[in-house]
């Protein structure tokens, strides 16, 4: 009877760690997998990156990042072709433009390549899985309650967006103003949407003219990390410190100095290095014939943990975090 309890644990044993071995193989070894961001070599885009590189080794699978020094479409098509050419198992890709690029990601997809978008979204026929940082209302709505929270409900203010085709950055411009019909903001005021292209010069000119074609603003939101970090880089300088709020989302390193010489009272942002992870394994999934895509299909993204595709193959990362002086020094990304 001993003898047989024992083998029945040692049986026990053995299933267990099969199937625990069985959960980890599930994901394909060996996977091409490239990361394509918006532009290359700003802080936002090389933390995601990072991320994503650092979920493709845990994957064992072939990572790389590569992509664009500007904000254009174009530019991005060039590389999707070339990644096709390259016969990568998925591509991973942060889109310019909603609709310019789906011709060459169907063609990517036509040719068995996955592709997974994530920070700005394409058109649903052009990837399987969009990788959401957040809600778009929870981040739009978020940005303004804490803008108006900044300038004491009321005041001219401003937007300074990344590109005019940035699908992530007009789908939260677009909730802002709907929030803006609400009674809780009926003495704040948009006076104008400016574009700074994801360009730091082009962000710091466009803030610097802000302040000079409107002397009564009193705040502004720069929905896109480089084009708060300009605008607080000018208005650190300015004698208009202090008196216009700025806010948006951005890295507490790159925020980090202009929360502390009061620049800047708070900002927000999700964890960047977590976006990419969270989209490689995602693309992995695909490749690995796990998912598809379609609503309700599950799979496990690594420390991440659980996450469920949802409508039009949405995952979403989690809440934005709202950074300022009290918790600044906690994060570094």
């Amino acid at each position: 009877m001993k003898k047989r309890t024992v083998l029945l644990s040692a049986l026990t044993l053995t299933a267990g760690l099969a199937s625990a071995a069985l959960v980890q193989n599930t994901y394909k070894k060996g996977l091409k997998i490239a990361m394509l961001p918006k532009i290359i070599n700003i802080p936002y885009f090389t933390t995601t990156d990072n991320g994503g590189l650092e979920a493709i080794k845990e994957l064992g699978g072939i990572g790389k990042a590569v992509g664009p020094s500007d904000g254009g479409a174009s530019s991005q098509v060039s590389y999707i072709n070339t990644l096709i050419a390259q016969r990568q198992d998925a591509i991973v890709l942060a889109a310019n433009d909603a609709n310019a690029l789906v011709p060459s990601l169907k063609r990517a997809m036509a040719q068995g390549i996955k592709v997974v978008t994530f920070d700005s979204d394409v058109a649903v026929e052009g990837r399987q899985i969009f990788i959401n940082q957040a809600k778009s209302d929870g981040i739009a709505k978020g940005q303004i309650e804490l803008l108006s929270k900044l300038m004491g409900g009321k005041g001219e203010f401003a937007i300074l967006s990344a590109t005019p085709n940035a699908t992530n950055q007009n789908t939260w411009i677009k909730i802002m103003q709907d929030e803006l019909k609400k009674p809780a903001y009926k003495d704040m005021k948009l006076v104008k949407i400016a574009y700074g292209n994801d360009d730091d010069q082009k962000s710091f000119t466009e803030m610097q003219g802000l302040l000079q074609a409107y002397p009564n603003l009193k705040g502004v939101i720069s929905p896109t990390t480089v084009g708060v970090a300009a605008a607080a880089r000018y208005l650190s300088t300015s004698p208009k410190k202090g008196q216009v709020m700025l806010t948006g989302l951005g890295t507490p390193n790159q925020m980090r100095s202009f929360i502390k010489d009061g620049t800047v009272t708070a900002f927000q942002l999700w964890n960047p290095g977590d976006l990419g992870y969270l989209a490689a394994y995602a693309a992995a999934a695909l490749a690995s014939n796990q998912v598809t895509g379609k609503e309700g299909d599950t799979f496990t993204a690594g420390k991440l943990g659980k996450y469920t595709v949802g409508k039009n193959g949405e995952v979403v990362l989690g809440p934005p975090t709202t950074f300022d002086k009290a918790n600044i020094d906690k994060f570094n990304f």
